[in-house]
């Protein structure tokens, strides 16, 4: 009987870690799984990340408890891109999001039916990740990171009366850049300002591309562009050396030396990121039916220093603007 006791003692134990571990699993499985993939660590992008778990943790999914992310960042080598796309698209992930266009479009690639939320990618159609802007209609739907071109190229009028040409300096490789240079091309024409575009294929060309431009403009102008963010100090050191300006699209590389833009706020693209996500993991939101989401208006951004430095003048109602509503670096 004591050794029927026993072994009855033995299975309950065994039955009781059975359904214990039973259980976890399962806990496990319902928590939800959402993979990052970015292409290089900048300011920029990781606003965008910083904004996109802020997002997440304000609508109750907290990383480690009830929600699990697997972050993998490329630093700049598209080999390590593709290779972090297949580890993501082959784990069991509900949803993916891609920030960069080269970062969504390697998970495009590898990956036709879990949901792809874009983080930050100019033009997703251009960029082949989607059918149409409106109405994506695959597996693909997200954020643009679209700056308000025709808001800078006011400002950039406003801080130079007399502009004759102006200069805009981007990837070709990059879908994002290539898209934004287009849009600065159509408004210059219906503005009738004078534009001499400049292109470059990676970081290594910046600093001849950049002061052969330099040469020929009175100041510049930069969309959306990673590459150019990257090596954002090599064209402010040859633009500081014949007193030039700069207008880039993004806050950071206005730091950077950048004199003034109305810029997409970076963390805000996170937190747009984030809500998209929350959509389709709590309201099973259709990523073919969910329009490409943009920001209508930028925020008004100024380096002081550097439009000193340069001895612009500053226009006094975008100066109280910054000051009120935007940010600037003194």
């Amino acid at each position: 009987m004591k050794r029927m006791y026993g072994l009855i003692a033995i299975l309950v134990v065994f039955l009781g870690f059975a359904f214990f571990h039973d259980q976890r699993q399962e806990q496990a499985q319902s928590i939800p799984h959402v993979g990052v993939l970015t292409l290089m660590h900048h300011p920029s992008l990781d606003q965008i990340y910083a904004g996109f778990k802020a997002g997440m943790k304000k609508a109750g999914y907290k990383p480690g408890k009830n929600l699990i992310i697997d972050y993998q960042n490329a630093n700049g080598d598209q080999s390590n891109l593709r290779t972090m796309a297949s580890k993501l698209t082959n784990e069991s992930n509900d949803v993916l999001v891609g920030i960069t266009t080269p970062a969504a479009q390697s998970l495009a690639n590898d990956e036709k039916k879990t949901p792809i939320v874009l983080g930050a990618v100019t033009d997703p159609k251009s960029a082949r990740l989607v059918k149409d802007n409106n109405r994506p209609g695959g597996n693909i739907t997200g954020v643009s990171d679209r700056a308000p071109f025709a808001e800078q190229l006011n400002l950039i009028k406003r801080f130079m009366p007399h502009l004759h040409t102006l200069g805009v300096i981007y990837t070709s490789s990059d879908s994002s850049a290539v898209a934004g240079y287009q849009q600065i091309k159509q408004l210059c024409k219906r503005k009738k300002i004078a534009l001499k575009a400049y292109s470059i294929a990676n970081s290594n060309d910046l600093n001849q591309v950049s002061q052969e431009m330099l040469r020929n403009v009175d100041a510049v102008i930069v969309p959306v562009d990673n590459t150019i963010a990257g090596a954002m100090q090599t064209l402010v050191k040859n633009a500081n050396a014949v007193n030039k300006p700069v207008f880039p699209a993004v806050d950071a590389m206005v730091k950077q030396g950048g004199v003034a833009t109305y810029s997409v706020n970076q963390y805000d693209l996170g937190l747009r990121t984030a809500k998209m996500v929350v959509a389709i993991l709590k309201h099973k939101s259709k990523p073919a039916t969910t329009p490409i989401d943009y920001v209508r208006h930028g925020q008004p951004i100024l380096n002081l220093k550097q439009a000193k430095k340069l001895h612009l003048h500053i226009p006094a109602d975008f100066e109280r603007e910054c000051n009120k509503e935007g940010v600037v670096y003194r």
